[in-house]
């Protein structure tokens, strides 16, 4: 699969006129919590050429294909992700610390990484995350709880938390998520994991009661400290000089 995904990237290019700066797998690959037919969402940024940016009229600034054999992508134009990166949404910095990466430009992915650690917003992060947990803990002890359903609930609440005690970006594996929660949950979860690899997304199975008050117990958590989160620096200017250097 890596290859077709490779060849589609490279086809996009030459298609778009466009360079990928770097391309990765986001969604539950990434999470480390894949069903057997999980799609590919691969998620990648890229940029035009100088002319590009100097126009007057407003242009897609998004990229997105689907295929036959599963591979779901979708792409940002340079100039958008910075300005989505300043407001530290969520959804790219899940693709910026993605552990799968299928191309990348080392020099300027180190420099972003850099960048988007100073400038990290817990507030802006903390409250993205929190209020996807309220759209999942609907779901939770009903008949409408997949396993797939759980997991989301699960790691939305557990990102919160992480940015809520740490004050960081919360990583993108699953189980790098763990350190915040009572061990005696890890293997448990785990055993969940391995059951997921096993079953399609839409399966339902029933979720040991004691993981779906942990889940219950960290949303809690999550609403009774939403307003003692400290705010992070804006670091447009950065940002802004990062962008000029990549065009020039």
């Amino acid at each position: 699969m890596r290859t077709k995904i490779l060849e589609k990237l490279n086809e996009i290019e030459k298609e778009k006129g466009v360079e990928i700066l770097f391309a990765v797998e986001s969604g539950s690959r990434a999470w480390g919590f894949e069903s057997p037919d999980s799609d590919y969402d691969i998620r990648f940024v890229y940029k035009h050429k100088l002319d590009w940016y100097l126009n007057l009229s407003e242009k897609t600034d998004t990229i997105e294909f689907m295929t036959e054999d599963d591979l779901d992508g979708s792409g940002w134009d340079l100039r958008k992700t910075l300005r989505l990166l300043n407001k530290s949404n969520t959804s790219f910095l899940g693709w910026l610390f993605s552990p799968i990466i299928y191309r990348v430009d080392e020099d300027f992915m180190e420099e972003l990484k850099k960048l988007t650690e100073k400038s990290f917003n817990p507030i802006a992060g903390f409250h993205h995350y929190h209020s996807m947990c309220k759209n999942f803990e609907e779901i939770l002890c009903t008949n409408e709880l997949t396993i797939k359903g759980y997991f989301y609930a699960i790691r939305t609440a557990l990102c919160a938390n992480w940015i809520y005690k740490k004050e960081t970006i919360p990583p993108v594996l699953f189980r790098e998520l763990y350190p915040i929660i009572d061990v005696k949950f890890h293997s448990k979860l785990d055993e969940l994991i391995e059951l997921k690899s096993k079953l399609i997304e839409k399966e339902k199975v029933e979720i040991p009661l004691e993981l779906i008050e942990l889940a219950k117990k960290i949303f809690a958590e999550n609403e009774s400290v939403k307003d003692k989160l400290k705010s992070g620096k804006s670091n447009a200017e950065a940002l802004n000089e990062f962008f000029l250097k990549q065009l020039l």
